[in-house]
């Protein structure tokens, strides 16, 4: 995971996590970013200073430690409760939510899976979707998966 700080043209900052830097071009070329703020989608990376810790310091910062732990939480509550209250449709997701935008379903929350293209064009047809958080990978795993 890589966190970049955006600012949107109105220059309203906020952070973004991604995958790795190609997905955040991928998400930025696609027009798949807005501010939280004002929702608009001219967003750009803001400057950002290296954190690059001081001899003898820890090397994760307290606070990025605790907002991490806060972020795993917060992201484990709303993916269970998402999982136990929303209907799974699976790849069938932009099909059903198209159905349920035009009329054609019953309305209902749904889930499933859904790539960056057609997440694009449903946004593009008006209709109202929200990734579903993911829990962001221990700092073992991440390790692993480097090794």
């Amino acid at each position: 995971m890589i966190k970049y700080s955006l600012q949107c043209e109105k220059e309203h900052q906020f952070e973004g996590w991604f995958s790795n830097s190609a997905d955040y071009d991928v998400q930025s070329e696609q027009g798949l970013l807005s501010c939280p703020v004002c929702q608009s989608g001219d967003v750009e990376k803001a400057l950002m200073a290296p954190s690059i810790p001081r001899k003898g310091a820890s090397k994760v910062d307290p606070k990025l430690r605790a907002f991490q732990a806060q972020f795993q939480e917060t992201a484990k509550k709303a993916r269970d409760y998402i999982e136990k209250n929303f209907d799974h449709v699976g790849k069938q997701f932009p099909e059903e939510a198209r159905k349920i935008h035009y009329g054609e379903a019953p309305e209902r929350a749904i889930f499933g899976e859904a790539s960056v293209e057609e997440v694009k064009e449903l946004k593009e047809e008006g209709v109202e979707i929200a990734p579903v958080p993911q829990p962001l990978p221990e700092p073992e795993d991440i390790k692993k998966k480097l090794n």
